[in-house]
């Protein structure tokens, strides 16, 4: 997908006003710009974000259409990818986490530069932010799928939705996950790359282990 294809992309599948360009223009401004503090995405990326960053990140959104009320959690926030982009482009509450004191540092200038009253950071490790009934559960590039949902499960209700980009170890990483987990999976094609996969899970929990009787 081509920079002029990501942005044509975000065109036909949301309703982005001129405001709404401007927001996310403003934030990929901000995060090339940190990139000379710190490393917030793959210096290898860079001359691709709209495809690889942004539109990667906002097509969780329509996965996510059945979700009910709550808050999004994101875990390990890192650069606001996909957090900051969902924000942008929807009203419901965001909730980012991330325990790297220079992320949260930016994540919280962007929240206060781009006026986007209904996000928030939590700086601190996954397993220790408080509690939450999160409708929608969101993590890329955090951890591999049984240590993802052991972390956040102090975040899941019956009816949370998980969107999880997970590359083209997708499958794999789910298959793993069975014997240890269950609920209702199925994988999509990203439309960024025919390569990866996004894992989207209902109904997640681990699996009652029977006793030696």
């Amino acid at each position: 997908m081509s920079e002029e294809e990501a942005r044509a992309w975000l065109s036909d599948h949301f309703s982005v006003s001129r405001g709404t360009w401007d927001l996310l223009e403003r934030y990929v401004a901000a995060l090339l710009a940190e990139m000379a503090n710190q490393n917030l995405i793959a210096e290898s990326t860079r001359a691709h974000v709209w495809a690889r960053h942004i539109v990667d990140s906002a097509q969780l959104l329509p996965l996510t259409g059945s979700a009910g009320q709550g808050p999004w959690v994101d875990l390990g926030s890192g650069a606001g990818l996909p957090g900051i982009v969902v924000a942008i482009l929807s009203e419901r509450p965001m909730l980012m986490i991330e325990s790297r004191r220079k992320r949260v540092e930016f994540l919280d200038a962007v929240i206060a530069d781009l006026n986007l009253s209904h996000a928030r950071v939590y700086g601190g490790r996954v397993e220790v932010a408080p509690a939450t009934h999160a409708a929608v559960i969101s993590a890329r590039a955090y951890a591999p799928l049984p240590k993802l949902l052991s972390s956040a499960m102090h975040f899941s209700t019956d009816e949370t939705i998980w969107v999880l980009p997970k590359g083209r170890n997708a499958e794999n990483e789910l298959e793993a996950a069975r014997a240890s987990w269950q609920g209702v999976f199925h994988v999509e094609r990203s439309v960024t790359d025919a390569d990866s996969a996004i894992i989207v899970g209902h109904a997640v929990k681990p699996k009652v282990r029977k006793g030696r009787g």
